[in-house]
């Protein structure tokens, strides 16, 4: 038996004179056979779309093929497994309540706050300290453009010049920050008027849904995420600006976010706090143990010379002594997990294997934010850019994710993909 919390009024009046939309939703304790999980939680309008299907017609005939097609009526359901990485920045403004939103509904167990600072030292939801320019509309207001730290230049062809901004979140107050509204992060380095700068969404992403995006602090987040019922993810970012700032430590400044969360009751068993900086992480390790489990390396390393995610030499610290220090969630770009074997298969890297065998568990990013995959897919799949010709390609990617690299969860632009997949293989509702 297994008990899990669910939305459940509906749930349990529809045995007794069906489910009125007008009915009061409650929370309800709900105990059901594992037989029972999908059924039930397929009642949390979970919303997954036509993008999956999509992907799964595209993908080359396959026994996995085969069975993610069997899936396509459901039931469906949120997981773990399926991570929204700044809400569901594909078509949303990332890191905007609208955005948080979509990624709910598609699933998403967990969703990420990126965590950074105002100038009066309040924590709010931005990818980047100075990403203002290109994921809000602060360079259309001009009283807030005139203080971004680098304002408005516009191109200039003649002389090979690209248009520039740059605005951070510690170039205004709070108040000031919730004054704006997000967009799509782009930017058209071309332009030669504010308008036109801010006119850069990339072609395989939407405006359609990016009409007012709104902001929110670290705390409003944190209200949110409660009333959505997910997991939470933070990600302290790394500071673009001399610490201590205005008497605040880097030290301070990572304790403040655990803070905010304690302070509005989240169990720690709910939070996932990361950080590329490893220093952060050992900090919450050993300064606030009840969120030690659950503390996440994002590993960057691969911006280290001479980086292979197929020669344990080329990266330190190892896999054994991340463990002996605490760690115990690792997080790469999802390309340092995969390589290709002699007969063109996708396989774990020599990374993934020693991560695992250290004790690791592992969190792989990002998937749906290449764009199209015709010609490899870019960044995120380098390693395996040889055999990736095609949009279904994603779909194995996460299966050998899942199946023989043995990641917790994926982080994704569009979490209905990650959803889909999860539901299909059965993996466990998230609670």
């Amino acid at each position: 038996m297994k008990c899990i919390t669910l939305l459940a009024s509906c749930l349990f009046l529809s045995t007794l004179a069906g489910c009125n939309n007008n009915e009061k939703i409650i929370e309800k304790q709900v105990t059901v056979t594992n037989d029972q999980v999908e059924e039930v939680a397929n009642k949390g309008k979970i919303q997954l779309g036509t993008r999956p299907d999509y992907l799964i017609n595209d993908m080359a005939p396959s026994a996995l093929k085969t069975k993610l097609a069997s899936c396509n009526e459901g039931p469906f359901y949120r997981t773990d497994f399926s991570i929204g990485h700044r809400g569901a920045p594909m078509q949303y403004p990332e890191h905007t309540k609208e955005a948080y939103v979509a990624a709910a509904r598609m699933g998403a167990g967990i969703i990420e706050c990126d965590v950074t600072f105002t100038n009066d030292k309040e924590l709010v939801c931005r990818h980047s300290q100075c990403d203002l320019h290109t994921t809000t509309n602060i360079l259309a207001i001009p009283e807030l453009a005139a203080k971004c730290s680098v304002p408005f230049t516009p191109a200039d062809p003649a002389n090979s010049i690209a248009a520039s901004a740059k605005c951070c979140t510690s170039d205004i107050s709070l108040a000031e920050f919730l004054t704006l509204e997000g967009k799509m992060d782009g930017a058209n380095t071309s332009a030669t008027t504010v308008a036109d700068y801010m006119d850069g969404t990339p072609s395989w992403r939407t405006d359609l849904y990016a009409t007012s995006g709104t902001l929110l602090t670290h705390k409003q987040s944190i209200t949110l995420f409660k009333e959505l019922g997910v997991k939470m993810t933070p990600e302290l970012k790394s500071p673009q600006v001399s610490m201590p700032f205005d008497g605040m430590t880097q030290t301070q400044y990572a304790q403040k976010m655990i803070d905010e969360y304690t302070q509005m009751d989240v169990p720690a068993n709910r939070v996932y706090p990361q950080s590329f900086n490893l220093a952060d992480v050992k900090y919450w390790i050993n300064s606030n143990p009840e969120f030690a489990a659950q503390s996440v390396y994002l590993d960057g390393r691969d911006s280290d010379a001479g980086f292979d995610p197929n020669n344990a030499d080329t990266w330190q610290p190892s896999m054994e002594q991340l463990f002996a220090d605490g760690v115990k969630i690792i997080a790469p770009p999802m390309w340092m997990l995969l390589t290709i074997d002699n007969d063109n298969n996708i396989t774990p890297s020599q990374y993934a294997i020693d991560a695992k065998a250290a004790g690791l568990n592992i969190i792989a990013w990002s998937l749906e934010r290449s764009g199209p995959l015709n010609e490899g897919g870019g960044y995120y799949y380098q390693s395996i850019a040889d055999v990736i010709n095609n949009d279904g390609d994603m779909m194995t990617v996460v299966d050998v994710l899942a199946q023989d690299v043995g990641v917790m969860g994926i982080f994704s632009d569009w979490p209905a993909t990650v959803s889909y997949y999860a539901s299909c293989t059965k993996m466990p509702v998230s609670i």
